[in-house]
């Protein structure tokens, strides 16, 4: 796909969206901007359909009111995968990985996109993924990711279909949190009708269910190593995502530690889940917002230790447990570490849980 000075928007009107569709994140007085972080390459994916109409969740995410389908280029390049950084540089640095070129979308998917998608499975005769889709098939000639046990990613499998229940029931997501001792508190974010929640991320859907959608949106989930180089900012190897700048109480670089929507530290509901790209200062390197706190993102692989040497690689076995990143809206930033991954029940959504999707470059 080739590189534009403005965002081409598939399937979507931009006159939708508003001003500011370069998708450029608000500038942090406290640092420079790389020119990298700049999002003159966004688009909305080639084929993306979760945001082929306009409406909350859709076309207005982000200080630039732009689609909620900007994807943005990822350049591609060799880190360490374990590291740790407290603003005076990477030490520590270990099982080093290279990443091809990939895109990666600047939102992480909203409950109106995802409902788009809920429509599609649950309506007539159903839409399932292709077997065999989902695949990295810019990659080896097609066939995608190395897989670390020997091949490559297989894709979608037709016996995954059974776990991808996307109904009211299933995403209503109840749940405590470490920090509330009230039982039944409310942390799922989806609605059964469209309301004032369609800005916020999707929570409660399994890995099973993201996978389908980003399948569904013309993309495929990110592998651990990409997300994770993501949010290092590659061989920059960073402390966050965005830099050096303590991120605070006040939402603009992270949503962490139940700090939104007024910095009090306590969480008592969905109403601390902020709207997708609320802490604009928090931009990576290539412009995806979120990428620490907010909600642990699913990847594509399984939890595992880390593979020396990786290269475009994934562990595709076939395990329960599959790997997520970046911490969520309560836990504390020791959990934005990229080299932090930990785990959860490919079959089981969590209110803290969510995801993005990746995309051909």
């Amino acid at each position: 796909m080739g590189c534009s000075d403005a965002p081409v928007l598939l399937g979507w009107n931009a006159s939708d969206a508003g001003p500011g569709l370069d998708g450029s994140p608000a500038a942090d007085a406290s640092e420079p901007v790389d020119a990298t972080d700049s999002a003159a390459d966004a688009d909305s994916g080639p084929g993306a359909q979760s945001c082929a109409v306009a409406g909350p969740g859709l076309s207005q995410c982000g200080a630039a009111v732009e689609t909620c389908c900007t994807s943005l280029d990822v350049a591609g390049g060799t880190y360490f995968r374990s590291y740790s950084n407290s603003g005076a540089g990477p030490i520590d640095e270990a099982a080093p990985a290279t990443v091809s070129d990939f895109r990666l979308d600047k939102y992480l998917v909203t409950v109106g996109r995802f409902r788009r998608f809920v429509t599609a499975w649950n309506g007539g005769a159903g839409w399932t993924p292709p077997v065999g889709s989902g695949k990295h098939t810019h990659l080896n000639g097609g066939s995608g990711l190395n897989a670390t046990s020997g091949g490559y990613e297989a894709g979608w499998n037709d016996a995954f279909n059974v776990n991808v229940a996307p109904t009211d029931t299933n995403l209503a997501c109840t749940g405590t949190l470490e920090s509330d001792e009230s039982p039944g508190s409310q942390y799922g974010t989806w609605t059964p009708t469209p309301g004032a929640q369609e800005n916020l991320p999707i929570t409660c859907a399994n890995w099973y269910e993201a996978y389908a959608f980003c399948i569904w949106d013309s993309g495929f989930l990110a592998s651990e190593a990409e997300l994770e180089y993501a949010a290092a900012a590659g061989s920059e190897q960073r402390e966050y995502p965005w830099g050096t700048t303590p991120p605070g109480t006040n939402n603009r670089y992270a949503i962490y530690q139940c700090n939104y929507p007024n910095g009090s530290g306590t969480c008592t509901g969905v109403v601390n889940i902020a709207p997708v790209g609320t802490a604009n200062l928090g931009a990576g390197m290539w412009g995806q917002l979120d990428l620490a706190g907010t909600v642990w993102e699913w990847t594509l692989d399984s939890y595992a230790a880390y593979v020396t040497p990786c290269t475009d690689c994934a562990n595709v076995d076939a395990l329960t447990q599959r790997s997520t990143q970046g911490g969520n809206f309560n836990t504390d930033t020791l959990h934005f570490a990229p080299s932090r991954h930990p785990n959860n029940p490919a079959d089981k959504g969590a209110y803290a849980y969510g995801f993005r999707c990746a995309r051909t470059p």
